[in-house]
Order: C-alpha cells, then structure tokens, then sequence
C-alpha cells in the first residue's frame, strides 16, 4: 500500500515569490483568528516584508548555498516562522495557522533557506495598494469554497471517505479495506471533526460486524459556528442536531452548517460550507453509512496524537478481514450473492465484491442498496473519477494531491484587505 508524493517545484521566477495554494488560500482566513491568536499579525507583517521583493527581485546570500531564495524574502520567512512559534500556544486549532506553519517549512525548502540567519524587521503598516479600495466586499469567512475560488480562479482540492455495509472502509488514500471492528472508532479526529463509528456483530458468533451507531462533532469555529454534535442510531436518524436545532447556532456564520433530509429516517446530508465538506449519511439494511467530502486542508489538520483514524489510515491490520474469511460460506448461495449485487453494481470492482460478501452473509438482498449508494456518493464526491472503481488485486491507489504555484502577490492584494 505505498504511497507516493510529490516534490515542490524547484524554482520560481525572481520577483514574484511563489508560495503553496494552501498558504495562500489561508492567509485570506485573517477573519477567523482569535483574538488571542496572533497570526493575523503574523500574516500582515510578512506581506508588508515581502511587498517590494515583486519588482526585480533582492539578491543576497540568505539561502544555503544560493540558489533561487533571494536574501530578503529568506529573511522574511525566517521571521514568518518565529512569530508563529510565539502564538502557536494560543493557535490551536487555527486553520489559517496550521496552513501558515506549513506553507512557511514549505516555502524555505523551495528557496533554500537556512533555519538560522538574519530576520526581517518588523515593518510599519503602509497605505493600500493601489487599486484595492475599501470599496470591493470581503470575501466570506464562512465560505471556504468561495474564498479559495476567488482567489485562485479554481475550486479546492477534496478528498473523499466511506464507510459501509460490514463495514467496508475506503479511505482518503483509495485503500479498501473489510472490517471486523467492533465497538466505538474514530473515521476522523482532527482539528475541526470528529467522526466516531459504533459497530457490532451482524450476528451472534460472527466475524462481520456492521455500524449501528455515528457520532460526529462539529467543533467550534470562532464567527462561524457554535460547537454542534450530531447522533445517529439504527432506526433514529434525525434531521437536526442533538440540541434540536437544524444549524451551526446565533453567530454570524451560523447557516453555513445545515441539515438537510430527502428521506426522512434513512438518509441525511450535513452541509458545513465553513470547512467545505459535505457528510451523508444513510440507513440500510439494519445498518448505517457514512461518507464524506471533505477539503484537503482539514482533513489534514491533526496532531501525532490524532493518529488512529479510519479515512486516514484504514483499517489496523489486525482488525481487517483476511480474504479467507471473506470467501466463507454464508446464508446464501455465492452465485445468487453475485447475480443479485450486478443488478445495480455491474463493474466487479471493491464496491461489487462489498456487496457480495455483505449479502452471501447476511442473507439480506438489502445490503445491494449500501454499496450501490456508496459508489454513488464516490462518484459525486471523487475529484478524479479515475479513481472511481477500486479492485481487489489492488495493493491501494496513491493519493493525489496537486499542488498549485502561483505568484505571491495575488494572495497579498486580497490579503490586504483583511489588514486595512
């Protein structure tokens, strides 16, 4: 199951430093610093320090050995990082500044500047750029989506996690794996989510086991919302949140976390625009579903502590179903299993052979609607439809994540309306 990732570019043009689309998407996040977390400040001093490193580019041995860092914007950064060193006790849980951490480690490593060296001075707040008046909106703390897009031209990057029938876990890597997982686990647990599955046996004595219970918390976001958790439990999926109400609460972003409900008491979609991500969850079969699209940037934002998480990481090895006791024999035929799943699953893809073993042991024809909807929800939520259709020689598909350069300049000239 190895993974692959990709190099950052190599070199940039002199003059208009370029900086990672995750630091420049969040630098624009200025509106939901706490008012005891400094990196509002941070942010602003390091786009007054870098303002004249667009025109023609400073020269000077600042990086190790040369190379494309200019002495000036090593300087810079060198100061970036020690002043989120000193709000990283009050930051906790920031999106902008675990961005901010990264995209710094980021931006040193493309540029080749040491840790140790001369900082830039902190500079005076100068007038607005020309050309940005206080005139033109703000863009909405609220709406990640909207705020990567305008200052990009493009939507973010998504990743997607489903868990299903027995369980049958795929994971924001494209690893499939069949579960024997009982009691509570967590599909998620980082700085904004927390998802918990409660799972027993199926039936007595058996290895498979099936969801029968989701807790998620939604965690609190400064303007946006109040914390909110959700419940649900075989044969009680509500359609509000458990203090009854159907939004993330009285702060001024509230709306941007809703419930929304088609089919009261088997399917329900969790919308929260703050962090861009959508949840559905469904009941089939004596059993519940979970799936998610969720941005790259939270998804990621968790600790070494936060470790153990399903969409994450899988299933551990010694909790996922060997293809033996996949391959058992169960309370129906393998060939009526089979013919019954491709009715609606005709690629014999993960999906196709979830649906098999979920059916040959339970006996149920229903366990066919579980996975026919969670490929659904795959092929809604996936950004790369290539990677629609897993199969079970495969040893799991690398995750893809593109990076995209672009000059800093365009996020400072948003960025500066935050700061004026």
């Amino acid at each position: 199951m190895g993974e692959s990732g990709q190099s950052p570019s190599a070199g940039s043009p002199h003059g208009s430093p370029p900086t990672l689309s995750t630091l420049t998407l969040l630098l624009l996040l200025c509106g939901h610093a706490h008012s005891q977390c400094k990196i509002l400040r941070c942010n602003a001093e390091y786009v007054s320090s870098t303002l004249s490193l667009r025109g023609g580019g400073a020269s000077g041995g600042g990086g190790r050995g040369g190379g494309v860092g200019s002495g000036g914007l090593c300087r810079a950064l060198r100061s970036y990082a020690l002043c989120t060193r000193r709000t990283a006790r009050t930051c906790r849980g920031d999106l902008a500044f675990h961005s901010a951490v990264h995209g710094i480690e980021d931006l040193m490593i493309q540029h080749n500047c040491s840790r140790q060296g001369p900082t830039a001075p902190p500079p005076p707040r100068g007038p607005a750029l020309p050309g940005v008046g206080p005139g033109l909106p703000a863009p909405d703390p609220c709406d990640y989506e909207g705020r990567f897009s305008r200052l990009h031209g493009r939507p973010p990057g998504f990743l997607h996690c489903a868990s299903f029938g027995d369980p049958h876990v795929r994971s924001f890597h494209h690893h499939f794996h069949t579960c024997r997982v009982q009691g509570a686990w967590p599909l998620l647990d980082n700085d904004f989510l927390f998802v918990q599955a409660t799972s027993s046996p199926v039936a007595l004595g058996a290895n498979a086991t099936a969801i029968r219970k989701l807790t998620i918390i939604f965690k609190n976001m400064q303007e946006c919302i109040d914390q909110k958790v959700y419940q649900a439990e075989v044969d009680n999926l509500p359609a509000a949140f458990e203090d009854g109400s159907i939004n993330g609460g009285d702060r001024p972003g509230g709306s941007s976390l809703s419930i929304q409900t088609a089919n009261p008491g088997n399917h329900v979609e969790i919308q929260a625009a703050y962090i861009g991500t959508t949840i559905i969850i469904r009941q089939t079969a004596g059993q519940l579903s979970f799936s998610i699209k969720v941005a790259e940037d939270v998804a990621t934002a968790f600790s070494a502590e936060q470790d153990l998480q399903l969409c994450v990481g899988g299933c551990p090895p010694s909790q996922r179903l060997s293809r033996s006791e996949r391959n058992r024999r169960g309370a129906i035929t393998t060939d009526t299993a089979r013919r019954l799943c491709k009715e609606g699953l005709p690629v014999e893809d993960a999906y196709f052979h979830s649906c098999v073993f979920d059916v040959l042991i339970s006996g149920d024809p229903n366990f066919t609607v579980a996975a026919q909807a969670a490929l659904e929800d795959a092929r809604a939520f996936l950004p790369d439809l290539e990677k629609l259709h897993l199969f079970p020689s495969d040893a799991g598909v690398p995750l893809s994540s593109a990076t995209l350069l672009a000059p800093l300049l365009s996020g400072l000239l948003v960025l500066w309306l935050c700061i004026q």
